[in-house]
């Protein structure tokens, strides 16, 4: 299942539009705020669809009946990029363990490159609901081994990837590598995938719009 935000007029085009806009773009501290109210307003979406119990709560004059998380999820994001969108996450579901994993391109040319993993900070995840968050689903593959890392902690009950841009390509891949019962909450869908496997119209680089050009 593939929720397409760009579908539905909302304030959250706003949010979107300013992330893309490259005057906007010169303010770090903005750019950052924007991916993580992106997050915030995707967390609460998808958390329809998790699983809730009623809980008795004592309130000065009572008792309310409400429906509480069964339990929280995991929230896991790839370094650097995906730290605006987990703070987004993390501000909703603030109960939640972390996951930290680092994937990055390694070029051999300008247009071929291979992902590499090095790193994996990461709870136990047997039966739990991962929440994965990365700012751009260009190719997908970047996706798709950190899901393949994340499976050293155990296996998920189910699987939801939360991005701000992707492509048809992106998802086309992941369709056939994560499960079939993978659900994406994603903030815009761009057609166009450069021969350098970069999004258009994007947004650029969201790591280093975020935290810095790195050398």
């Amino acid at each position: 299942m593939i929720h397409d935000f760009s579908k539905n007029n909302s304030i959250f085009q706003t949010f979107v539009a300013e992330l893309r806009d490259t005057t906007i773009q010169k303010d770090s501290m903005r750019f950052r705020r924007n991916l993580e109210r992106i997050s915030e307003v995707l967390a609460y979406e998808l958390s329809k669809e998790l699983d809730y119990e009623f809980v008795e709560v004592n309130t000065p004059l009572g008792i309310a009946n409400t429906p509480l998380l069964k339990e929280q999820p995991v929230l896991a994001t790839i370094l650097r990029a995906g730290l605006g969108m987990h703070q987004g996450l993390l501000n909703y579901f603030d109960r939640a363990d972390s996951a930290f994993v680092s994937a990055y391109r390694k070029h051999t040319t300008l247009e071929d490159f291979d992902i590499y993993v090095e790193y994996l900070a990461s709870p136990r995840i047997d039966d739990k609901v991962l929440i994965i968050s990365d700012p751009m689903l260009a190719t997908g593959s970047s996706m798709a081994m950190v899901y393949d890392a994340m499976l050293r902690q155990g296996k998920p009950s189910r699987l939801i990837v939360v991005s701000a841009i992707a492509t048809p390509d992106a998802l086309e891949f992941l369709s056939k590598k994560l499960p079939k019962s993978t659900t994406y909450y994603i903030g815009a869908i761009d057609d166009e995938l450069t021969a350098q496997s970069y999004i258009v119209p994007g947004l650029g680089d969201a790591g280093d719009l975020a935290y810095g050009i790195k050398s």
